[in-house]
């Protein structure tokens, strides 16, 4: 995942499962890289303290994460600025936030959902371009035959995250 180009402070959130970086822009967190196996600095970007509610956008983005990566529901969620993705994509990340925990959804079943049911594959692209994973719950759509499918973050972690939310998959 490439940082959201209106970023303007990146930050780690250490977890059990490794450091993700956080992004955030002016209208809340823009975008979630999962661990890379490299350091990364703590604070990065173009603000060098950190505002109030920087802070707090930031604490809502660890708890959420940490309760997700859990295989329990997220807490308070930052803000979301999904504004780099198309209205297309916007609405997929809708509908996938709508996925409730513990349970998956098809391409298909998603393309249906948004009122294009034509656009399989559109939605596979559209998750494959979600700025936060993990928390945009894209980990919980599955292909044909509740196969898992590509996921951006590799498929380990799509059957980890699946794994902790009890959902049932096929290999």
């Amino acid at each position: 995942m490439t940082p959201h180009k209106r970023t303007r402070c990146s930050l780690t959130i250490s977890t059990a499962d490794g450091e993700f970086l956080a992004h955030y822009s002016e209208q809340g967190l823009c975008g979630l890289e999962f661990p890379s196996g490299t350091r990364r600095p703590g604070v990065s970007g173009r603000q060098s303290k950190i505002s109030p509610q920087l802070k707090l956008w930031h604490r809502l983005a660890r708890e959420a994460l940490e309760h997700a990566l859990a295989g329990q529901p997220p807490a308070d969620l930052p803000p979301l600025d999904l504004s780099i993705g198309t209205p297309f994509q916007q609405s997929v990340w809708r509908a996938l936030r709508r996925i409730p925990r513990g349970q998956g959804r098809s391409y298909a079943e998603v393309a249906r959902a948004i009122g294009r049911p034509k656009a399989v594959r559109a939605v596979g692209g559209a998750c494959g371009a979600n700025p936060v994973p993990v928390l945009v719950p894209c980990h919980r759509v599955l292909a044909a035959g509740q196969r898992l499918g590509g996921f951006s973050g590799d498929l380990n972690w799509k059957r980890r995250l699946l794994g902790r939310e009890g959902v049932r998959f096929s290999e």
